[in-house]
């Protein structure tokens, strides 16, 4: 476990961490604690289930005594399909969640800071997400490039926001987003062989 250190800041009382899966209870409790036991039914997790996360882009923030207190993973997806979008790659980030114990400590902002920059790193061109718009707007997300993109199933329109890693990555897109990269089962078949 590597700490991140977090540009101009003091040491944190927590540290973030490429995400191992190793203890999916515990990011799952987590996950329940931050966003009740309705986050599995939002148009987002449509999208996540069955795949894994996009290789390198799932990250946990551990406390002092190495509790998990916060999450963040980003997701392949495509746009449409090329008959419903030009099926031109991105990011789906989500869900991002911090213990509601450790509320306004930076958590949330140092997880979205490492992602969105190994996101880069990585050669990403986009990352989309459905969102709280004033929170996300401080990591330069906006719904300025997703006026002609939409969410498998319900979601509301002014919270779907995007962040081009690469000027005009989103120039044009358009469709529906569709599930992409690494499936669950394909993964586990080969740890087994």
């Amino acid at each position: 476990m590597q700490a991140v250190e977090i540009a101009g800041s003091v040491p944190l009382p927590f540290i973030v961490a490429t995400d191992s899966d190793r203890h999916p209870q515990a990011r799952e409790a987590l996950l329940n604690r931050a966003m009740g036991a309705k986050w599995k039914r939002k148009s987002s997790q449509k999208l996540r289930r069955g795949r894994r996360p996009s290789e390198g882009l799932a990250f946990v923030a551990y406390d002092e005594a190495g509790g998990l207190v916060g999450t963040v993973r980003l997701w392949d997806v495509a746009l449409g399909d090329g008959v419903t979008g030009d099926g031109r790659a991105a990011l789906l980030l989500g869900p991002l969640a911090v213990d509601p114990s450790c509320k306004s400590a930076g958590i949330g902002k140092a997880l979205m800071q490492h992602a969105v920059a190994e996101a880069a790193r990585l050669g990403h061109t986009a990352i989309l997400l459905v969102g709280d718009a004033p929170y996300y707007a401080r990591f330069g997300f906006s719904a300025d490039k997703t006026e002609n993109l939409a969410m498998p199933g319900p979601y509301e329109r002014d919270r779907f926001l995007a962040l081009e890693l690469v000027p005009g990555a989103l120039d044009g897109a358009r469709g529906v987003l569709k599930a992409a990269g690494r499936k669950q089962r394909a993964v586990r078949a080969a740890q087994a062989a």
